[in-house]
């Protein structure tokens, strides 16, 4: 039999929790539910899910915390957000840290579970898509980040800016959004903070592959990941 895939539910209220669970089920998904943050992050642990449908209004930690604290352990799962509030800020945050999608209670079940597979569609797509995943090389237990086999010197914040651009190429991170994702009191930090270990980062990136732009500046809005980099890097005639 086929593998169904895994929908993880983190919502406090049971009733809205059942009645995913149910039409998640009978639309052929494995629903799994927990009530907390907490038990979320150790459901997480123990088995990846292929989504999750995250509730905001969280018992224990906002749903925006649990984000970034997924996305901080590089749990790379489609979130779709959950929410009674219908204040159009909530919605403007989840999408900037990197949201998937975003639905206000009341929903319909249908119409969520219809939405659920938009999302794992679209995350396949870009799954299959060419990302610069052989050009940036990853090893969180050192710290450490490879540009095309060679490491980078970075900064904390330096790390943790390439980072979270790795996680999503071509998708534009806004200032505000890099921010939240990075720096641990953003509220303290401005928008050139962003700016400036940008270009200290673009000039580390530059000493390797002087004629690439690794990191693209979208005026306007923020900054993103190339998803064109060449695999193999030539070295440019003198």
């Amino acid at each position: 039999m086929p593998i169904k895939p895994l929908i993880l539910i983190v919502e406090d209220e049971p009733g809205i929790a059942d009645t995913l669970q149910y039409a998640l089920r009978t639309d052929g998904f494995e629903a799994l539910w927990c009530a907390t943050a907490e038990a979320a992050l150790t459901a997480v642990a123990q088995r990846v899910p292929a989504l999750i449908i995250l509730d905001v209004g969280l018992p224990d930690m906002n749903g925006f915390e649990l984000f970034k604290r997924l996305r901080q352990s590089l749990i790379e799962v489609p979130v779709v957000f959950l929410t009674a509030r219908g204040a159009e800020i909530d919605r403007v945050v989840g999408l900037e840290l990197g949201a998937d999608d975003y639905v206000a209670k009341p929903f319909s079940p249908r119409e969520l579970v219809a939405r659920v597979r938009t999302v794992l569609r679209r995350a396949g797509k870009s799954a299959s898509a060419p990302a610069p995943s052989a050009v940036f090389e990853l090893d969180e237990g050192r710290r450490q980040i490879r540009f095309y086999g060679r490491p980078l010197d970075l900064s904390r914040y330096e790390f943790g800016l390439l980072k979270a651009l790795m996680r999503r190429p071509g998708h534009v991170f806004t200032r505000d959004a890099l921010l939240a994702q990075v720096w641990d009191d953003h509220s303290d930090s401005l928008d050139r903070t962003v700016d400036a270990h940008v270009k200290t980062l673009r000039a580390k990136l530059k000493v390797i592959a002087p004629q690439l732009e690794a990191i693209r500046t979208h005026r306007g809005t923020g900054y993103a990941l190339a998803e064109d980099l060449p695999a193999v890097l030539h070295s440019t005639p003198h």
